[in-house]
This record gives structure tokens, sequence and C-alpha cells, in this order.
């Protein structure tokens, strides 16, 4: 089942549950005779609400994420600590206008019975939809294929750990070692695909999800080839857990079954915190466009009588994921500012008007990204968006570099109020350490932080 039918088939089952909680809540408290009702209200209308409601709570804290060699426990926790929260957001809106109302005794005891009734058929929808998955890929469907990197030993120790829980859903499909000597042999009837510098091409042709790591000690320095290798795929990376010093600070551990793997690409922000970004993303870029357009028209007015040329200035970039978009500015440069090719910007850079100047000092040539902020390309906060052709070089002279296209790039962030422009290829490696702390570090915090400090640095005039 791909991930996508999965979570739908999730949803429905959690608003049948829902619904089916509500009704059960609506006969209790309407049709029991238990608590005097002036008049009946309506079924239908406030359990679409309600379900509406819970769907997009659980949405926010994570409850949607393809659930996959998860912990069930974990997941009851969540939900358990999300329907107390969701109860009493609903409790408190349906009571606060009772306040003329004697409802003290009989609000808290409606308040424990819809809990208790929500908590008891989520749960149990949620476990039973569980059991079958798990049943299923016991069965070999709905697995995901899955290779093991390492060295002969260890990787033979993994395979033997994987094959004794088939519910945790790996299908094996290949081993890659450290370098191509074993290529060509198996071992029970799975084959050794190569060597690390063939993962991309293994990842590719057998639609690899899932790479397992298995290192001897003396091989920790093999770590970072094997991410390296797997940057740009949509695959989870997952190592043995004696392992863990080496990647301390970026690494949680998976257990199932008693069976320990260290998860090195989490996901990068809680979904309520991701969720909560997008929306100010889209709140602020909209509030900005619309709050001072008689000043963009003027900025734009200023910018055609200055010089010859259009007013805004449209770039290819490579946005999240590796994906190129068209990046929109006020144009601060003369118009022939490329004749001669893509060149590095800097600090007294010639090719910039006297306007464009003034322009780069505020950040006001980045207000038309807006409009890409808007669109999904970008985000308020993250790595500044590269050329393509910057990019083909970058990743061929920084280790890690593809990790950068992880996250949707952003007008402002971390490198932007930390370093210069970018002159060299050295001020580009400083910046690339400036954004991958970022990344690894990921949070509503973490941006207010980086919001502050632009607003800082465009109150006096430093532009970077």
């Amino acid at each position: 089942m791909s991930d996508r039918r999965e979570i739908l088939v999730l949803v429905i089952t959690d608003v049948i549950t829902i619904s089916a909680g509500w009704t059960l809540y609506f006969m209790f408290r309407v049709k029991s005779g238990l608590f005097a009702v002036a008049t009946e209200p309506d079924l239908w209308a406030p359990m679409a609400a309600v379900t509406v409601f819970w769907l997009l709570l659980f949405f926010i804290v994570g409850l949607y994420r393809p659930w996959y060699a998860a912990s069930r426990f974990d997941e009851l926790a969540l939900l358990f600590k999300t329907v107390v929260v969701g109860s009493l957001i609903l409790f408190f809106a349906v009571f606060i206008d009772d306040a003329g109302k004697p409802t003290g005794a009989s609000s808290r005891l409606l308040i424990a019975v819809y809990w208790l009734d929500v908590l008891i058929l989520v749960v149990s929808g949620r476990m039973v939809l569980r059991s079958i998955q798990r049943r299923m890929l016991i069965a070999g469907i709905g697995v995901h294929n899955t290779i093991i990197v390492g060295s002969s030993t260890r990787s033979r120790d993994l395979f033997g750990d994987v094959v004794k829980y088939p519910a945790l859903g790996y299908n094996v499909v290949g081993f890659v070692g450290l370098d191509r000597r074993r290529a060509g042999s198996q071992y029970r009837g799975i084959p050794v695909m190569g060597g690390i510098d063939d993962l991309p091409r293994v990842i590719r042709k057998e639609d690899v999800r899932e790479v397992l790591v298995a290192l001897d000690s003396a091989d920790h320095d093999r770590l970072l080839d094997i991410i390296g290798s797997c940057n740009g795929h949509r695959v989870s990376i997952k190592i043995m857990p004696d392992l863990y010093d080496i990647i301390s600070g970026q690494a949680r551990t998976n257990q199932i079954y008693g069976f320990p793997l260290i998860e090195i690409t989490p996901q990068l922000m809680p979904p309520w915190e991701e969720s909560t970004k997008r929306l100010i993303d889209v709140v602020a870029s909209a509030l900005v466009i619309v709050a001072g357009l008689p000043l963009w028209i003027l900025i734009s007015a200023v910018i055609k009588v200055e010089s010859r040329g259009t007013v805004l200035y449209i770039q290819e970039r490579v946005g999240k994921d590796g994906v190129p978009f068209n990046m929109i500015k006020f144009r601060s440069m003369r118009s022939d500012a490329e004749l001669k090719g893509p060149q590095w910007a800097n600090h007294r850079d010639p090719r910039v008007t006297r306007f464009g100047k003034i322009l780069r000092q505020l950040h006001l040539d980045e207000v038309p990204q807006m409009i890409n902020i808007l669109k999904g390309d970008m985000s308020l906060i993250g790595p500044r968006p590269e050329r393509p052709v910057f990019v083909q070089q970058l990743l061929k002279e920084i280790p890690l570099y593809q990790r950068r296209l992880k996250v949707r790039p952003g007008i402002t962030g971390w490198a932007q109020v930390k370093h210069k422009y970018d002159e060299t290829i050295d001020d580009v490696k400083k910046k690339v350490q400036y954004d991958l702390f970022y990344i690894e570090n990921m949070s509503l915090r973490m941006d207010f932080k980086i919001m502050l400090n632009t607003a800082y640095h465009m109150l006096l005039g430093r532009g970077r």
C-alpha cells in the first residue's frame, strides 16, 4: 500500500470512529433524559464540525504520518495526549456561553464521558487497522525494498535480525559492500550489488525505500560517504546502534520487538511546527504584499526611471528536493549585468544601481519573493536558493551540500545573519556550515530568532 493510500485509509477510519463517538455522546447527553435540554440540537452539523476539528488536530500533531514499523505504544501515548487536549478545547468552546447556567458538575461529567468515548473508539479503530497492517507486512504485502550496506560480517548479522522480524516490513533486495570486491556474490540468495559508489544506481534500479547500515568500528569514516550517496533519494537511513557516538545530536532510536535501529535522517520538524511554519509563511507574505502595495508601486516606478530594463528580475533557482523554480526580485542591477555569464555577487558589486544598493541594504529587493512563498516554492526562513549552475559546482566541491535541498529555501536564513555575501567558494562553504546547522536545529524558536536578527540588520542597513 502506498503512503497516500495508507493515510487515506487511516483518515477514513478516524472519520468513522469520531462520528460514532459523537453519536454515542449525543445519545447520552440528549436522548438519555439525564440532562435538561430546552431544544433538541442538530446531530449532523455539529458532528461534521467536530470531525473536521479532530482531523486537523491529528494532522498537526503528526498522527497522519505514514505508519511503517512504528511503535504502537508511542502512537497510543500521542493519541491519549491529543484527545485530552482536544476534548478540553472543544468543551471550553461549547461551555463558554453557559456562564449563566448551573453546568458545573454536569459539564465535568460530560467532558469525562466524551473524552473516554472518543479515546476508546479512536484507539480501537487504529489498533484494528494496525493489526491488519502488521499481518499484511508479515505476508509480504506493503513491505519496503531495503538494502543493507556495510562490512560482510555485520551485514549478515543485521540480515539475520531482519529476517526474524518480518513485521518490520523490510524486504531486503540486496547487499552493498564498502567496495566492489564481493559484487556478484550472494548470501542466502540475496545478491551483493556493488560498493558504496554504486548506491545511487542500486537505489534507483531497485526502488529502495530503506537503507540499513552495518559498519565495523574501523569503518566509521565511511558513514559520511554512505549518507552522501543516499542524498537526493527518498530513502530512510538507519544504522546499527553501536555507531551512535559518531552521530550524536542528530539521531533517534526506533525499537520494535527489542530490535533497535538508529535513524540518522529523522523528520526535521515536528508536524505541528511544520504546519505552523507554513501558516506563518502564507499569512505574513499576504500581509506584506497587501499592506505595502503603495510602497511596492513607488519602488517599481523608481527602478523604471533610474535604469533601462524590467522592474522585476526573474531567475531560475533550485528549490526543495532539487526542483527548479523561478525566483522573483526587484531588479537591483543593470539590465546587462550578466552579459559575461553567471557571476558571484559581492558587497561592492559595480553592476548594482544606486537605487538597487538602497534596496539591498534594506532587503526590499527580496519583497517580490513573497509571491514565491504563497506558491510554496519558498519560505520566509531557510537556506538561500542557488542557481542550477552553481548548485552543480557546489555538489562536487562541498560534502553533504545535497542536504541543503531537504528544506524549502528562504528569503533569509541563519547564514544570511551570520555571514557576508558569497564572493568566493570559501564564503559559500562557510555559509553551508551555517545552513546545515539550521537544518539540524530547525524549530519555530530558531525561525523567530532569525527573523529578529534580520529585522536588526535591516534597521542598521546591513543588507547581505
